[in-house]
C-alpha cells in the first residue's frame, strides 16, 4: 500500500514541529501532524477548563465577558492544551511570532491532524493577544483533518468574539480523526494506538506492510460502530448537546473526490460528519476500513482536486427544474453522498436545508434591524434637539451639566425615556452580534459602526450625568471602572478597531486634516467621567496631608489637564465643554487657583517640594 503524505510534513517539521515563513505582508505558521501524542494518557480526550491550567490570561476574551465576569465554562482537550503550552513557552516560537507581528498585515496558521489543534490554539491566543490593542492584523487558521478541540462553550465564545470566520477546517469524507472525540477514547484505545502509529509511519515512509498486518488483526468493525453511534447521538442531540461534550468550531469544508461543500452551523456540521461516515458500513471489509484510515493522509490530493474542480464536467442528468432542488442535488454529489440512497440522502437534504436557513437568517436579521434603526431615529433626534437647546441656553451650563442638574424636570424626563429606548435597541444589537444572529462583518460595516459611534457620543455623556446625579459613584465607585455599561464598552471596541485599520491605510493618513471649528460632539464619550474624577482629585488635594498621596493626586490632575488641553487644541470637544458654567470650566478655574496657591511659600511642611506646573 502506498499512502500519500501530508504536504505539511517535511523533514524540517519532523524535527521542529513548526515552520514559519514570511511572504510579502503575509506570515505563515505551519504545524506538523506527525508529532507523537500518547493517547493512553488519562488527560487526552478529556475536556479541561481553560481557567484550571494557569493559562486563563492567554485566552482572557474567551473566559470572561465584557464586565469581567466568568462566562459558562470554556473547555478544551487537556492533551492538546498541554501540547500547545509546551510550544508556547519555547523561545524560538515566541521570537518567530513577534517577528511576524512586526512585519505583516495577516497571519495564516495551518496544521494537519493533531498539529491542527496546536494551530487552532495558537490562533486563539493570537486573537486574544491582538484584541486589546485593536490590531489591524488579520488571523486565519486553516486546518486539515483536525480532531475536535473543545466544548460548546468554546464554540459560543468564539462566535461571541466574532472570530468564527478566522477558522476553516477541511475534513475529508471518510477521515475518522475529526469524528473520534464524539466517542469515549477509552473504548477505542487498542485500535487507536495502532492507528496513530500507522499515520505517523505512513506520513514519513511508504513501508507499511508490517503495520498493515497488525491493523488487520484488530476488530475495526466494533471501532467504527462505536464512532458512528456516538457521532449519530451527537447529531441527534443537536443544539441541546451537553456542554461536557466536544463540539466543532468555525467553518467546515467537507471534501470528497466529487467536490466540496462548506457549512458554518455547528449542528449541521455534526450531522454532516455523521452522514458522510455512514456511507461506509461498520461491517465492511478491512480494505474499506483501510481506505478510511488512508483518507486522513490524502488532504494534499483533495486540495489538488478542489483547485481543478471547475474543469470537471458535472453530470446534470436528473436535475430538478427547481434551482433549489438542483443546488441540493449538486451539494450531495459534491459531498460524495449518493442522491439516490434515500437512507442517507434524505437526512443529508434536511441538514443542508437547515444550514441554508441558518445562512440566510443573518442577512434577514440585518434587514429587520435596519428597519428598527429607522424607527428609533426620532429618539436620537430628540437628544440632538435637547443638546442644541442646552448649548444655546443663557445659563451656560451645557449639555452634560444641564441634564445632571435638572434631571427631575419634565423635559429631562422625556430625554431619559428616549435614552432608555436607545439603550434597549443597542443592547439588542450587541446581543444579536454575540449570538451570531447577524452577518459576520456586521460590526465592521460603515453604516452600523458610524451609527453606534454617533449613539455613544450622544448618549453616554447623559448616562454619566445620571450616574453622578444619583450618587452612584459614592456607592460603586467612579463610572469608568465601576459604572460603564457593557454595550458602550463593546461599541467602543468596534470603533477602535475601525480606527486602527484605517490608520494602516496611507490615504487615510495623508487625508487627515485639522478641524477648523469645534466638533458637534466631544470625541471621547468618557470625557465627562474623567472630569468627575478630576473634580474628586481636586477636592482631596485640599485635605490630603500625606506627601506621597498628594503627589499622586497632583500628577493625576496634571495628566488630565494635558489630555483636556490636547482635545481642545484639536477642536475635538463640543462647545458645551467650554461653556462658562460647565463642570470642566469650573474645574479648570479651581485648578488654576490651586496652582497659584502652590506657587506661594507653603505653610504646611507636607507641601514642600510639590510641583503643580
Amino acid at each position: 500500500m502506498e499512502a500519500e503524505s501530508s504536504p505539511f510534513e517535511s523533514s524540517e517539521m519532523l524535527a521542529s514541529f513548526l515552520v514559519a515563513e514570511l511572504r510579502g505582508e503575509v506570515g505563515y505558521l505551519a504545524f506538523s501532524g506527525v508529532q507523537a501524542i500518547d493517547r493512553s494518557e488519562p488527560t487526552c480526550g478529556t475536556l479541561m477548563a481553560l481557567g484550571e491550567c494557569g493559562c486563563r490570561d492567554l485566552f482572557s476574551p474567551l473566559t470572561f465577558d465584557g464586565d469581567g465576569e466568568a462566562e459558562e465554562t470554556v473547555k478544551v482537550d487537556a492533551g492538546f492544551l498541554r501540547l500547545f503550552l509546551g510550544f508556547y513557552q519555547r523561545r524560538d516560537l515566541q521570537n518567530q511570532i513577534q517577528e511576524l507581528l512586526g512585519n505583516v498585515k495577516m497571519i495564516i496558521l495551518t496544521g494537519h491532524s493533531f498539529g491542527a489543534t496546536t494551530a487552532s490554539l495558537t490562533a486563539l491566543w493570537l486573537l486574544s493577544h491582538l484584541q486589546p490593542t485593536a490590531s489591524p492584523i488579520s488571523v486565519l487558521c486553516l486546518t486539515f483533518g483536525t480532531p475536535l478541540l473543545g466544548n460548546k462553550s468554546l464554540s459560543r465564545a468564539i462566535l461571541r468574539e466574532r472570530w468564527g470566520g478566522s477558522f476553516c477546517n477541511v475534513v475529508s469524507k471518510l477521515d475518522v480523526v475529526p469524528r473520534l472525540f464524539f466517542a469515549p477514547l477509552a473504548s477505542l484505545a487498542p485500535q487507536l494506538h495502532l492507528l496513530l502509529q500507522f499515520w505517523q509511519v505512513a506520513a514519513a515512509s511508504p513501508s507499511l506492510e508490517q503495520l498493515v498486518g497488525e491493523l488487520r488483526k484488530q476488530n475495526f468493525n466494533e471501532f467504527f460502530s462505536n464512532v458512528m453511534d456516538c457521532a449519530k447521538d451527537a447529531a441527534q442531540s443537536g443544539g441541546g448537546a451537553n456542554n461536557s461534550l466536544f463540539w466543532p468550531l468555525g467553518s467546515y469544508l467537507f471534501c470528497s473526490e466529487e467536490g466540496a461543500i462548506c457549512l458554518d452551523n455547528a449542528t449541521s456540521v455534526i450531522k454532516m460528519m455523521h452522514l458522510m461516515l455512514e456511507t461506509v458500513s461498520p461491517a465492511s471489509s478491512f480494505e474499506n476500513h483501510l481506505k478510511c484510515f488512508e483518507d486522513h493522509l490524502k488532504y494534499g490530493y483533495y486540495t489538488g482536486l478542489l483547485s481543478l474542480q471547475f474543469l470537471k464536467r458535472i453530470n446534470t442528468s436528473g436535475l430538478s427544474a427547481s434551482s433549489y432542488e438542483a443546488g441540493v442535488f449538486l451539494a450531495l454529489q459534491s459531498s460524495g453522498i449518493n442522491p439516490q440512497d434515500d437512507n442517507i440522502s434524505k437526512p443529508a437534504k434536511d441538514c443542508l436545508q437547515m444550514a441554508r436557513h441558518m445562512g440566510r437568517a443573518p442577512n434577514l436579521n440585518n434587514a429587520h434591524l435596519a428597519i428598527r434603526l429607522s424607527k428609533i431615529t426620532p429618539c436620537r433626534a430628540q437628544l440632538e434637539w435637547y443638546k442644541a437647546r442646552c448649548d444655546e441656553s443663557e445659563d451656560q451650563l451645557g449639555y452634560y451639566d444641564t441634564f445632571k442638574e435638572y434631571g427631575a424636570s419634565r423635559r429631562e424626563s422625556t430625554i431619559d425615556m428616549n435614552l432608555f429606548r436607545l439603550a434597549a435597541f443597542w443592547n439588542d444589537v450587541v446581543g444579536m452580534v454575540e449570538r451570531n444572529e447577524l452577518s459576520y462583518d456586521f460590526h465592521r460595516r460603515s453604516k452600523w459602526n458610524n451609527a453606534a459611534h454617533f449613539y455613544r457620543l450622544l448618549a453616554e455623556p447623559l448616562e454619566i450625568a445620571r450616574y453622578y446625579r444619583r450618587g452612584m459613584h459614592r456607592q460603586k465607585g467612579h463610572y469608568i471602572k465601576h459604572g460603564r455599561d457593557r454595550r458602550f464598552q463593546i461599541l467602543d471596541r468596534w470603533w477602535n478597531r475601525r480606527i486602527a485599520v484605517a490608520a494602516q491605510e496611507p490615504q487615510q493618513i495623508n487625508n487627515k486634516r485639522s478641524r477648523s471649528r469645534h466638533t458637534s460632539f466631544t470625541q471621547d464619550s468618557l470625557f465627562w467621567a474623567k472630569v468627575e474624577e478630576a473634580k474628586d482629585w481636586l477636592k482631596h488635594v485640599r485635605k490630603e496631608r500625606d506627601s506621597n498621596k498628594l503627589g499622586s493626586l497632583l500628577a493625576n490632575m496634571k495628566d488630565f489637564e494635558k489630555y483636556a488641553n490636547e482635545l481642545i487644541a484639536r477642536k475635538e470637544v463640543s462647545i458645551d465643554v467650554l461653556a462658562k458654567n460647565s463642570s470642566y470650566s469650573l474645574w479648570a478655574e479651581d485648578w488654576k487657583a490651586l496652582k497659584l496657591e502652590f506657587q506661594q511659600p507653603p505653610s504646611d511642611p507636607a507641601l514642600n517640594g510639590m510641583d503643580c506646573d
